[in-house]
Parts: structure tokens; sequence; C-alpha cells
């Protein structure tokens, strides 16, 4: 048994969810969002707008492997079309700033030049006071996915802390050379 797949998923109020074919097609006050589900292994219900439970058909090997994550795409799109993922990032450096022109967002990182890193579809960046970044969006990979880009292009570095850090990530500081 699967400890995260035999959860029931719980729909909030103004969300709903349709099954259509193959497809689950959630739609929400933040957008809409479609999953493709094996039925072939699977059994798929949705208990009068209020919860959907996911149980399969057969109990194997493929199936305890897929069970809980299916269980989660379809919690994680409900949840991002109802509240939306955000994800919080640090710029700490000296010089270091950002700032938004249009679908780009230019960073000065201590580099010679300047990086424009093109902004996704589907993902909205604010910049507040130039060094705090909030990237938000209703698909929580593809928000991951550009937070984990944008830090990569800077990733903080142990002496000094300097580079692109999420919100309350803690560095593991070493100490410089000693006379």
């Amino acid at each position: 048994m699967s400890k995260i797949g035999k959860i029931n998923i719980s729909i909030p109020e103004k969300v709903k969810v349709l099954l259509s074919g193959n497809m689950i097609n959630i739609e929400g006050p933040l957008g809409k969002k479609s999953l493709s589900i094996d039925l072939d292994l699977f059994d798929l219900k949705i208990n009068d707008g209020k919860d959907v439970s996911i149980k399969p058909k057969k109990n194997n090997q493929d199936t305890k492997r897929l069970w809980g994550m299916n269980r989660s795409l379809i919690n994680n799109a409900i949840i991002g079309t109802s509240k939306g993922y955000e994800k919080i990032l640090e710029l700490s450096g000296v010089g270091y700033r950002a700032a938004l022109k249009g679908n780009v967002l230019n960073l000065q990182l201590g580099f010679s030049h300047d990086i424009n890193f093109d902004i996704p579809d589907g993902v909205k960046i604010q910049v507040e006071k130039q060094i705090i970044l909030k990237i938000s969006g209703t698909d929580k990979q593809l928000v991951g996915t550009v937070a984990s880009e944008i830090k990569s292009i800077r990733p903080p570095e142990p002496y000094k802390g300097k580079g692109i850090k999420e919100q309350g990530q803690y560095i593991l500081r070493k100490e410089g050379k000693k006379k």
C-alpha cells in the first residue's frame, strides 16, 4: 500500500474537477490544468465534487510505483489552480541587482556583463527592493524549475555567502585562510 496514494484529495469550493476519457480537467480561480491518467491501471472516483480518490486496479510493483506519484500530481494541480505556488529568492552581494524589462529579467551579479533571463509563460516574477525575487505560478514543477535555473546562474559561495539563494536557505559557511 502506498502511504501517499491512499489519502483522499479534498477539493476546495472554487475548484471544479471533471474526468473526460483519460484526461482530468481541473479548473480554478487561477487557471486551468489538465492531466492524463492511465485508467487501465487506476480507478479514479470524484465524490460529489468534495474529494478525489485514486486506487490501483491491480496491486503489483508497477502500479505501486505510479500510485503515489499520480495522486501527488493531481493534488499539486488542484492546489496550483486554487492557491498557486510561490518561491522567494534573495540576491546577496555587493552590487547584485535584479530588474524587470518587459518579459525579461535583467540580473547584475558581479559578472562583466548583465544576464538576461527570459521568463516562460505561466510564471510571474516580481522584483522587490532590487534584491528579492518572487516567482509565482500555478504549475509547481515550472515554478521550481525557473527558481532552480535562476539560482544556478550564481549559486551561493561558502566564504562570503554571495550569490542567489532561496529565502530561509542555510548556507554552510567556511572559515578563510589563517596566518
